[in-house]
Parts: structure tokens; sequence; C-alpha cells
């Protein structure tokens, strides 16, 4: 950093500069000046505030001078560093980011802890995985499991070639492109601790979050049951377990309860290997994956071999039939075991089985290498009923009447087999691309090594399912494929025949595959769903996250346990992977959302892989499909319903922004129609002193209106400046906030500052709203105290709102004793709504009590419409065609026309008007301005100065008899309005009341006393609002006739339309 200096210059004018001058050129610090300079200000008030803060900016004497100096240079922006921090921290704070998710730094501490009780210093963990370790082996490990060796070759067999190729094709397709999406999430952004259920809850929301983290808990936690009954299905069917006495026959019931018994053994054996320590579960792993790989590499040595010599296994076939033939050592009919299969007896006269007597044994090599007519035979599907014995199809047999006693013999196939149920057993196997972003706070780069580890470990796998699917076709018979559980070779597994030097490599690799895989579900669920909880989006689900004081699950250990042991007690293999696959898919189908958020992202792509997701999510089972939708469904509006609000960016609400932006322009194309005419309400709301609604009735009288359907924007107008009441608008639209969640009231809310409510509320009427989503009525509330307030703002704040809302062609609803109006909670049991038809202004008359009458408050008010006839009106006809319209409106509604006859104005109404005006009048004189009242007080005490003068000059003998006075321009003028005004007061009692008033007012007692005898018992009564007069001169008798009108009467509603047809009778 520079140094700088400051060289004093003399003054020869001043002699204080003397020292400075002999001292020479000597350069004197800068920070010397300012620190005197700041101690003399200091001195002068040492507890001001604006000296603390330059103090605190420019010096500091336990700073050194490099930071000192970096204070001065930055001084510029002080007052702004607490929410502006330097760029140097700002980058400090980025480089020592850790992406650990919660609990794993309590565990590492917790595994650490001695090294502190020792005075060593622990460090934090910096991740150091990288994306072959991290990544790539993890992915590996979890796709490459238990379908790859006990089921694939069934696929196979039943499928055919080409339709494996399909079924693999189509699965590993859409984990690429999943895949992909998740690749641009990790590349969006810094990628934390979590795994993919992070990046889809920050992606997507809470909402998709929560919903699609708990179908992936669950579909992660019956991966764990699958796991394991495989691992049970190796250890049964091989025969790998100590069992004096077993039977060697599987009877199927028999082996599903052994597979639950022994099922739920194992998994309380790895349930507490998972209990004691994670750190053992991450050791084995290494090996778990060495014995998948020695059996793959096994099983391409196996196809090798077989090409040059096939293996020594045989499949026994009774003409075209496979036997099963673990019971049985040489496939002849002279082998006494088998001929006591089919026969009563082991003597050559013994009666046997009709089929085992007329056809001959065929013994066939079951891998004969890679051969064309093993290819043509397994080239095509071979689907079938339940309990269909595998035949040959190219080997002719003797046709016999079947026994059923004798189809155990016989290998079956278990269960109906078709091609959507293979698609939904074999998905399961592709699920495993999510281990490696799962591991994200382990690895040392998460952006570059998730991308790149994952679509590597999926083009590995899709090529070694893909090769795998050829070999299988290629080398071995299609009968022997067709066979689940390998009756047919000594209960092997299939793919163990094709394996080499061992068929026990296969068995073993697998037994450990299945294994490790399971104990990395149980390892992996229950930290999901911890992660879960302890976002707090789902309140019951808080109690699982807590767990030991290391961060291990506990609670979520043992939910996962219960759970996963439902699966087991399925007790198949086949079923469980259903499961897996619809509760996975959700969470596949939501990676491939992201991807229509990110700029950089091919749209087609992620279109792609969500089309591709949930076609394979209903092909696989559509019950299960609409079953998961459902679950999915309910957890997403809880959620939203319950959860807790978290705002974490996610791209739904970019997508919902775009698609508000397109309708928004698309509403401004065109005009609306009528048909299409809804009230979009502007309520102006009144806060009191405390900043609460006054009128909360006014927002449950708008939910009755509305809904929650159409725009609802409730305002309201604080008067002064922005600057000093900011916080009170923010307090007033919280308040709001509150008020419409507490009425139910779906809508925005806003608060302007004005320097006036009359320029506020203009501005409302003006502006509120955007593009074609802007309201077309105004909701108020009468202004009760009008009369009472000496101040005449708020009949000018009224009738400038009646004015400026027809100017703007909107609609008006004024609601007297709106807090008389019945909550939400209340229910109407009787009534009438009734509807007086004076004018037509649009039709909004009609609307308004239909739409009130759709919600549970007043669906059981009747409607009324009355219409007023003059003389020459036929009241009959009248009614008719009323009825007529109101039929072609479908509104169902009585009709009355009432007969207002023309009468001569009674004394009551002559004498009411006049009151009116002289009250009028009064107002008018009494509203003096500020000024005026202060010429006037000066007036009068320069009159009572000058008496006081004249009077002293009288007593002291003055010759003069007159007080002179000195005239200005100011008091000629009062002096002149105070003769009118004098003048005005004795002309009040001698006035005569406006003929046009007398008639206004004439009209409104007659519709008064009309609406009070014909409506006054009803719950509600809507009356056509006069407008305000065009002379301004009037508007203080306005507010007077509307009361008049609307005198005797409890809940009304003065509905003023705006100027354009709102109902149609055309379809």
């Amino acid at each position: 950093m520079p140094t700088f200096t400051v060289v004093p210059v003399e003054d020869v004018e001043d002699g204080s500069n003397s020292g400075a001058a002999a001292g020479g050129n000597r350069p004197i610090s800068l920070g010397k000046i300012f620190s005197e300079e700041q101690e003399a200000d200091n001195s002068e008030d040492p507890f001001s505030d604006d000296n603390r803060r330059e103090s605190s900016a420019f010096i500091n004497p336990d700073m050194d001078t490099e930071t000192y100096y970096e204070g001065k240079n930055m001084a510029l922006f002080e007052e702004e560093m607490d929410s502006t921090p330097m760029v140097s921290s700002f980058l400090n704070k980025l480089a020592n980011y850790t992406n650990l998710t919660q609990g794993v730094r309590e565990h590492e501490e917790a595994e650490d802890g001695h090294r502190a009780s020792e005075g060593k210093k622990t460090g934090r963990r910096v991740p150091h995985m990288g994306t072959f370790i991290g990544v790539y082996l993890p992915c590996m490990q979890n796709i490459l499991g238990v379908i790859l060796f006990l089921r694939l070759t069934w696929i196979v067999g039943t499928a055919g070639i080409l339709g494996s190729f399909a079924i693999v094709s189509m699965c590993c397709i859409c984990t690429l492109l999943t895949a992909i999406s998740m690749s641009a999430i990790a590349t969006n952004g810094v990628v934390p601790a979590g795994g993919s259920y992070y990046m889809i809850s920050r992606s997507l929301g809470p909402e998709f979050g929560g919903a699609v983290g708990l179908c992936l808990y669950l579909g992660t936690t019956f991966a764990g049951s699958l796991y394991i009954l495989g691992t049970i299905e190796i250890l049964l069917v091989c025969k790998l377990y100590v069992l004096q006495g077993g039977s060697h026959v599987m009877v199927k019931e028999t082996t599903a309860n052994d597979m639950r018994i022994y099922g739920t053994c194992c998994l309380l054996l790895m349930a507490l290997v998972v209990f004691v320590g994670v750190k053992y579960v991450n050791k084995l792993a290494l090996v778990f994956l060495s014995c998948v790989v020695l059996s793959i590499m096994a099983t391409y040595a196996g196809a090798i071999k077989t090409a040059i010599k096939p293996s020594n296994f045989s499949v026994c076939l009774l003409g075209n039939r496979t036997l099963k033939n673990e019971m049985f050592e040489k496939c002849a009919k002279t082998d006494v075991e088998l001929w006591k299969l089919f026969c009563d007896s082991p003597y050559p006269n013994a009666t046997c089985d009709e089929y085992f007597a007329l056809n001959n044994l065929t013994e066939i090599q079951a891998t004969p290498g890679v051969l064309g007519e093993v290819i043509n035979d397994n080239l095509w599907g071979n689907y079938g009923p339940d309990n269909m014995v595998i035949e040959k199809k190219n080997l002719s047999s003797v046709p016999a009447e079947a026994n059923n006693d004798k189809l155990k013999n016989y290998v079956f196939n278990d269960w109906a087999t078709y091609f959507t149920l293979l698609v939904g057993i074999y998905f399961p196997s592709v699920t495993g691309i999510m281990a490696g972003s799962n591991r994200s706070g382990d690895l040392r780069d998460a952006q570059r090594s998730i991308p790149i580890g994952t679509i590597l470990a999926i083009l590995t796998t899709s090529f070694i399912y893909i090769s795998f699917v050829v070999l299988f076709g290629a080398c071995i018979e299609g009968v022997v494929l067709r066979d689940k559980f390998g009756f047919s070779v000594k209960t092997k597994p299939v793919i163990s025949i094709l394996a080499w030097p061992s068929p026990w490599v296969i068995v073993i690799g697998s037994f450990f595959s299945c294994c490790g895989a399971g104990l990395q579900s149980l390892t992996g669920a229950p930290r999901l769903l911890q992660a879960i909880a302890r976002d707090g989006i789902i309140p019951f689900l808080q109690v699982f996250g807590h767990g030991k004081a290391n961060g291990e699950p506990t609670w979520a250990l043992l939910l996962t346990v219960g759970i996963c042991e439902i699966g087991i007690l399925i007790a198949s293999l086949d079923h469980v992977p259903l499961f897996v696959t619809e509760f996975v898919f959700p969470h596949v189908l939501s990676v491939c959302q992201p991807g229509l958020c990110c700029s950089d992202f091919a749209l087609t792509l992620s279109f792609l892989g969500m089309s591709l997701c949930l076609s394979l999510m209903f092909i696989s089972s559509w019950i299960y499909a609409l079953v998961v939708i459902v679950i999915a469904g309910c957890i997403y509006k809880y959620i939203e319903y319950k959860g807790a609000v978290k705002e974490w960016g996610d791209g739904i609400r970019g997508l919902s922004l775009n698609a508000a932006r397109y309708a928004l322009i698309r509403l401004e194309e065109a005009p609306l129609h009528t048909k299409n005419w809804r009230p979009q309400l502007l309520v102006l709301c009144k806060l009191n002193s405390d900043l609460e609604v006054k009128h909360p009735r006014l927002l449950s009288f708008t939910t009755q209106l509305k809904a929650g359907k159409g725009l609802t924007i409730v305002c309201s107008v604080l008067e002064g400046t922005y600057m000093t009441r900011g916080d009170d608008a923010k307090k007033g639209e919280q308040n709001l906030k509150a008020a419409m969640a507490a009425e139910k009231t779906k809508g925005f809310s806003h608060v302007v500052v004005s320097s006036s409510l009359r320029d506020g509320f203009s501005i409302l009427i003006q502006s509120a709203g955007l593009g074609g989503m802007k309201h077309n009525a105004v909701l108020m509330a009468w202004p009760t105290g009008w009369k009472q307030d000496r101040d005449s703002s708020a009949r000018r704040n009224f009738i400038e709102t009646v004015r400026e809302t027809t100017s703007a062609h909107q609609a008006l609803l004024v609601a007297k004793n709106i807090d008389h109006f019945p909550g939400n909670q209340e229910r109407l049991k009787e009534g009438t709504i009734d509807v007086w038809w004076i004018v037509h202004d649009g039709g909004l008359l009609m609307l308004l009590p239909f739409l009130l009458s759709q919600h549970k408050v007043w669906r059981k008010c009747k409607m009324r419409i009355f219409t007023v006839a003059q003389m020459d009106d036929n009241s009959i006809q009248m009614k008719k065609d009323l009825q007529m319209f109101l039929y072609q409106l479908r509104l169902n509604a009585v009709v009355e026309v009432v007969e207002m006859h023309d009468s001569d104005i009674s004394a009551f109404t002559y004498e009411k008007t006049l009151m009116m005006e002289q009250r009028s009048q009064m107002l008018k004189q009494m509203q003096l301005s500020r000024t005026e009242r202060e010429r006037e007080a000066q007036l009068i005490h320069d009159r009572n100065t000058a008496s006081h003068s004249a009077a002293n000059d009288k007593a002291a003998g003055a010759t003069s008899d007159r007080v002179h006075m000195t005239w200005t321009k100011d008091k000629l003028q009062n002096e002149r309005n105070k003769h009118k005004e004098n003048m005005a007061v004795k002309d009040m009692f001698n006035m005569r009341p406006n003929h046009s008033n007398v008639r206004r007012m004439h009209t409104a007692v007659k519709l008064n006393e009309v609406v009070v005898k014909k409506s006054c018992n009803s719950e509600l009564v809507l009356l056509n609002m006069p407008g305000p007069p065009k002379n301004k001169k009037g508007d203080e008798n306005y507010m007077e006739f509307l009361e008049v009108l609307m005198e005797g009467l409890d809940r009304v509603l003065l509905v003023r339309g705006g100027g354009r047809e709102v109902i149609t009778i055309y379809s």
C-alpha cells in the first residue's frame, strides 16, 4: 500500500504555524492530523452518535497501521458495512464453505473426541473423495445387484433378446436423461450435502421436495427389503445354510415362510451393524464391490470359455417339458429316483404317468455355446400364464392327459408373465444412480464429480446389462433361462452355470452384492428421513430428526427397519421391485423437471425424460402408479397446508412466473367478453391507530362474494411520507395479510403511503393490478361518521372515490353497517336477499346475489327482485318480461313490481330538505381556514387595543374625541367578510330550499318508504347507487340523499355499475 505524507505550508499571516515552519519540511502523519481533529471533536460532545461513528471509522488505537489505512480508504461506504460487507470478507466466507450435512460434523467430532482430550486441535474434516471413489464405484455397486444375478436371465428368457434389449434400453435411457438433468442442477451452483433430496427440494421447492423425498425414502427402504430377500433366496435356493432333514423340493408356501423368518433375522442383524457404526459399512463396501466385479469378470470369462468348450451342465427334458433334476442324477428312465417321481413303485410293472410313458427323456446342454439355433430360439418372447410348464418349442412330444400330482416335477411359471411386469421388475436395478450424489458431502468437487461419475457409471452398467442380454440369449438354452430359480440346473442361479472357473464365484459374489446393497439402503434411508425431518417441512416427522450424540439417526433407523419388515413379509422377490419402482419413479421424474428451469439446458431432453419416466411408471403397474401418485399428492397438500414456510429459490417459482407472464400477455391481447366477466375486487380497507383492520367483516364479505376465485386486492392508505412511515406500511401490510388469513380471503394485500387519503385512493384505483389482471370493481365500507366529523374530508374522499370509479368505468360496491354482516362461520338458515333494480347499469345487481348464494353462509337465502313502475308503465307486462329475463339467465328468484304513483311533495320532505340546506350553509361558514381565523383574532385584538387607548386618552382629558385606526387591505377584506357572514346568518332563517334538492329528497323519501316496507326483514338489500351531482356545489347534499335512501335498513349494499354489460342470456 502506498504511504501518504502531508507537507505543511507556511502561512505568514498566522503566527501559530511558526512551529511548523521551524520544523522544516519534515512530513507529518495523516493519521496524526485526523487524530487531533477527532480528539477536538470528541471533546466537544463525547457522547454524540456521529462522533462515535467517525471515531470507529477513522481511528482505532488497537488497530495496526495497515488495517487503519484500509478503514480510511473505505470511509465512503462505512455506514453500509453491516449490510454490504467488504469483498475480502465475502470471498473469505466462500473459501471456508463446507458442504457437510447436518449431523456429519457432530459425528466426526464424536469419533475424534479423544484427540481433543489429549490437547490436540481437531480440525474440520475436509471432503477428500474424488470422482472414481466417491461417485463412480458407489453407483456401480448399487446398479449391479440382485436383479443382475437373480432375475436378468429369467427376463431374457421370457421377453427374448429383442424384448430384453428394449427393456434395458428404455430404463437406461431414462436414467441417462435423469443423470443429465441432475448434472444441470449440480453444475448450476454449489451442491450441499444431502444428496438428490437436497437438489430436488432446493430446485422444486419444499412441497415437491418433501413429497418426492418421502417417496424416495420409501423406495430406498423397500429396496433394502429387496436386497435382503435376494440374500435369503440365494441362501435357500442354493442350500448354503445347514439344515438337516430339509425337503429337497421347494414348496411355495414353505419357501415364503422361510424367507419371512430368515429375512427378519437378516434384517435385525444388518440393522445392528448399522446402529453400531456406519464406518464398518463403509469399510465392507469395497470388499462387496470387489466380489461384484469378480463375478462379472467370471461371467465374461465363462462366455468365452463356453464358446470354445460347452460346460458340463445339462438339462433333462421329458418330451419337450423341463424337469427338476435336483432329485436324480441321471436323465434316464432306468434311474430309480427319476422312476419314483412318475411311477407308484420302483418296479418295472408299476403304474406310471401317461405322459411319462409316452415320451422319451432327452438331455441337452444348458450352455451349448454361441449357436445360431440358440439365438433364434431366444430372439422372441415366451410369455405365458400362471403354472404353465416350461417347454422347448422345437422338440416334439406326445400329448397326454395332464396329471396335476405329477406337475410338481416339472419347471413351470410361478405367475403370469407379460412385458410391463418385466419392466417393473427390472427398473429397480438402474435406480442406484443416486448413490454418488448422496455422498455429495464427502466429495472434493461435487459439481465436477457428480455429473462425470454418474454418467460414466450409467454408460458402463448399460454396456454390462446389454452385453449380458446378448450373452445370455446366445449361450444359454431358452428353457434354462425361463427357469427362474434354477430347478433344472441343481437349484443354482442360472447365471452361475455360465461362470468360470466355478459357479460358486457367482453365488458368493451375488450373496455379498445383496448384503452390501442391503446395508447401504439401511444406511442411506434413515439419513434421508433425518434430512427431511430436520428441514422442518413436515411437522409430524420432526421426532425423526433426532438421534444419538454423534448424529446417528436412531429413531429414523427404527422406522426404517419397521417399514423394511413389511417388504420382507411380502416374501417375493418379484412383488417388492414393483414397490421400489413406483416409489422411486416420482423422484426420477422430479429430477428431470429442474432442467426445464435451467436456461443453459436443453428443454427437449428434460421433456423427453419426464415423458419417458411417466410412461414407464404406468407401464410397470398402473394400479401402483395411481396409489403412489395419490400418496405423493396427499403429502404435497399436507406440506402446503401445514408445513413450515420455506423459500429455497426453487425452479417451480420461475416456471410460475413465466406462466403468469404468458397469461397476462394473453389477457391483454383481446378485450374481455361479457361471458367471462367476474367481479375482480379492489377492497379499500381502513386501518385504526394500531394499524389493525378496522372492519374485518369487509374481508369476510369479500370471501363470501369471491369464494377464492378471481382477483382480490386488499389495500389501505396511510397519510404521510414513505420515508417516515415505511415501517408502518410494512406492519400494516402484515396485519392485512393476517386478517385475510383469518377471514380466509385469498388475494393480495398492499399498503400505500400518500400525502393524503384522497391521493392514495386515486393511485390505487388507477394503478392497482397488472396487465390484464386488474380490478373492475371497488368494494368499500360506508363512512358512518361523516356527519359527526367537523372536517369534511371523509365526505369529500367518498364522493371523489365514486367519481373516479365512474370515470375509470369500474363498478362500486358500498356496504352499510358492514360490521353487522355475517361472518364466515355463520349460517343463515332462512331469509331473503332483496334486489331493488331501479335502473339498469350493466346487470351487476343480478350477478352479485347469485355469487353470494354459492357460499355456504347465504346458500339457504332466497332471492327476490323488485323493480319500480311509473304511472305510464304496464306493471303486469314488466313482471312477465322480468320473469322471462331471469329464466333466460337461469336465476331462481321471486319477481315483484312496485308501483310508485306521482304524489305531491309532503311537508316532511320540504322541511327535511330545508334542514339539510341550512346545515350545509352552517358548515360552510364554520369551515374557516386557519389564516382567516388568525386574521379575525388579530382584528379583534386591534379593536380591543384601540378601545383601551381611547379610554385612557379620555380619562387623561385628551382633546381628541375620535379614535384614529390605520386600515390595511387585509383588515378591510376581513371586515367585509365579517359583514357578509352576519348577513348570511340573518338570511339562513329566511332561506327557501332549492327546488332540485326538494325533488331529489322526495324521491329518496318515497323510495325508502317502499324499500323499508318490503325489505325491512331481509338479510341483505341491494340498491342501485345514484351518482353524485355533476356540479360539485351539491356534494354536501349527496351524502344526505344516500342516508335518507338507506334509513331504517340494517344490511345494505349500494351497487353502481361500471358502464358495461356483465351478464348475458347467450351461451
